[in-house]
């Protein structure tokens, strides 16, 4: 399958996109101060554990696009030369 050269720049830009969102949303959940994300042993809670295995596999999902997107952006380089 060929994508075009916008395709394959949307997915690249798509995956990095995705690296930095989740990474963010990570650690703003672990510094979550407001009860939500640990209770107050500091144990976490049902609401970290949910979110923290959203952001994992969405991460896991925008990497594999991203590799799709620069895999596509190489194949498109060589082609070009």
């Amino acid at each position: 399958m060929k994508l075009s050269r916008t395709s394959s720049w949307f997915l690249l830009a798509f995956g990095v996109w995705s690296w930095f969102i989740w990474i963010s949303f990570v650690r703003n959940l672990w510094k979550n101060g407001s009860g939500l994300s640990f209770d107050t042993a500091g144990d976490p809670t049902g609401y970290f554990w949910v979110h923290l295995l959203l952001a994992v596999a969405s991460f896991l999902l925008g990497t594999a696009v991203g590799v799709i997107g620069l895999r596509s952006v190489m194949a498109l380089r060589r082609e070009s030369r």
